[in-house]
């Protein structure tokens, strides 16, 4: 590689194009600010499907892109095909119990979300980032090749990177995001390391065809079907409609030569099916949280930051939650209508998410298939029914893997030093549950309006100052925001009915992420509310 292949000096160099990189990069190419992209992955992997859960919050940040759409038409597995997911003791034999509407999927819009969640190899969703990235005029993907080094500064950062001829060249950057992993070099470059630990469990992921399973009824119908049996357990699922499978085999040591995954696939169904092992993937729970996020100019996005188990789908959607945050400040300071400062609040506000994530996914440690084995569940007689009925009550403690909205669309930011907290009582963390508030720092409840569109969909890029009250006045803050250069769209929807008592405010500043930076009847000083969500504290204002 020559340095003619990489242009020497960049505004945002992001090292690493997964799911982290990719939303990063599109966040930024679509406010024209330049990016370039380092991945050393030139191909994407159908048969690994890693991540399959595309949560509610992160489809809401495809629909804001234009690309939630795209990716339904694109995902293997429509919503449509299965939203529950179900515990029984082989595919071939008892269901125990189920769980509704699991990882948000549900088939008829809802008050609460813009978007039902979505089923979907982590390839496909990869596949349709690189597409929406390359599509953008200030994005440039440099597949094939990796950043190897990083030098942080206060004025500017310094990286090398590493063509696959073996040659290198050198990129001056005003800003790197450091989204190249668990095995990247960004955390290094800042001096940062992981703290937590690992599953006690080795797992075994294995993508298999098999004409049994289309052939033959399964026991009950699934999005996800967790097998507690006396010999394997894990869960399994459909990949695809056309006879594509995956497995995660729970307790495979495969250090002991403890893998044939052929027969592991058939010790989980309970039958001697035909089984065509595509690829698999041996790995472990990790429960890991980077103990810093940034430098100087290095911020650590995604995987780089933490690493979560994969237990209810929130590893990669953190990952984007964490590109979302990072990427409209960013952009807010190279456009010049944000002082650095503002850089400051993406650890305040992502660190606490990512460690209750955490937290909950490695809750469900415990609570893993080996853990509720037990003899005679497969028993036709009362003995099988009497065993599978206490079993289901005691798998009730699984719920929280599966309905996590109060985590998925309940994170918030109360105590970020740019949102301006009203003096009200903010509501304690759930996990299971959500209850809509605009309270500071929470995203904005989302609303059908009146003619049928997303509340959402009225929102613009930059921020939005939404006015639920014909009596109050958004021209000051309009003025103010003018003469800054802030972008901030007013929009009135004093006429919608419900939406005030929805956000108890007559006027909510709703920042580009979609979270609540302040809300009150009256603005008596634009310039310091400004100031304030901008990074500039103001302490007293309220």
């Amino acid at each position: 590689m020559t340095e003619a292949h990489v242009p020497p000096r960049v505004p945002v160099l992001v090292a690493g194009g997964g799911p982290s990189g990719l939303a990063a990069a599109i966040e930024l190419g679509r406010r024209g600010i330049e990016v370039l992209v380092v991945e050393p992955r030139t191909a994407l992997d159908p048969l690994r499907p890693r991540a399959k859960t595309t949560s509610v919050r992160t489809m809401e940040h495809l629909r804001r892109w234009g690309l939630a759409d795209r990716l339904r038409a694109a995902a293997p597995l429509p919503v449509s095909y299965a939203q529950d997911v179900v515990f029984c003791t082989g595919l071939f034999g008892h269901e125990i119990t189920r769980f509704p509407e699991a990882f948000g999927l549900w088939t008829r819009p809802r008050q609460i979300a813009a978007e039902a969640g979505q089923q979907a190899p982590q390839s496909e969703v990869e596949r349709l980032l690189r597409e929406a990235a390359a599509e953008l005029p200030a994005v440039t993907l440099l597949l094939g090749s990796r950043v190897t080094a990083v030098t942080d500064g206060p004025d500017e950062v310094r990286a090398v990177v590493e063509g696959r001829d073996g040659g290198t060249a050198e990129v001056t950057a005003e800003y790197v995001l450091g989204c190249d992993g668990s095995a990247g070099v960004s955390r290094r470059a800042i001096g940062a390391r992981y703290e937590g630990s690992s599953g006690a469990l080795p797992n075994l992921s294995v993508t298999f065809r098999s004409r049994a399973l289309e052939e033959r009824p399964l026991c009950a119908h699934g999005v996800h079907h967790w097998v507690i049996g006396t010999e394997r357990g894990g869960l399994m699922g459909r990949l695809d409609l056309d006879g594509t499978w995956w497995a995660i085999v729970q307790g495979v040591d495969t250090v002991a030569g403890d893998a044939d995954a052929a027969a592991l696939v058939r010790a989980m169904v309970g039958d001697d099916i035909d089984v065509e092992v595509l690829a698999t993937d041996p790995w472990q729970a990790r429960m890991l949280l980077a103990d810093r996020y940034r430098g100087e100019r290095v911020f650590l996005v995604g995987d780089a930051a933490h690493l979560n188990p994969p237990w209810g789908g929130h590893g990669f959607n953190t990952c984007v939650g964490d590109a979302v945050n990072v990427g409209w400040k960013l952009a807010a300071v190279l456009q010049g209508w944000a002082p650095a400062a503002l850089l400051d609040s993406y650890e305040p506000e992502r660190r606490p998410v990512a460690r209750r994530t955490i937290d909950a996914a490695g809750s469900q440690e415990a609570f893993l298939a080996p853990a509720f084995t037990g003899r005679d569940l497969d028993d036709d007689g009362p003995t099988g029914v009497e065993l599978r009925a206490a079993l289901a009550e005691a798998l009730q403690v699984k719920d929280p893997e599966f309905h996590s909205l109060g985590l998925v669309l309940g994170y918030d930011y109360p105590d970020s030093p740019v949102v301006v907290p009203d003096g009200r009582p903010v509501p304690g963390p759930a996990l299971a549950t959500f209850t809509p508030s605009a309270h500071p720092g929470a995203r904005l409840p989302h609303a059908w309006l009146a003619g049928g569109d997303s509340l959402f969909d009225r929102l613009g890029d930059g921020f939005t100052l939404l006015r639920l009250d014909p009596a109050a006045d958004p021209g000051a803050l309009a003025a103010a925001a003018a003469a800054r250069g802030v972008p901030l769209a007013v929009v009135d929807l004093a006429g919608e009915p419900g939406l005030r008592d929805l956000v108890d405010a007559d006027l909510v500043l709703v920042r580009p992420d979609q979270h609540v930076a302040w809300r009150g009847a009256s603005v008596p000083d634009p310039d310091a509310l400004l100031a304030r969500v901008l990074g500039a504290a103001v302490p007293a204002l309220r």
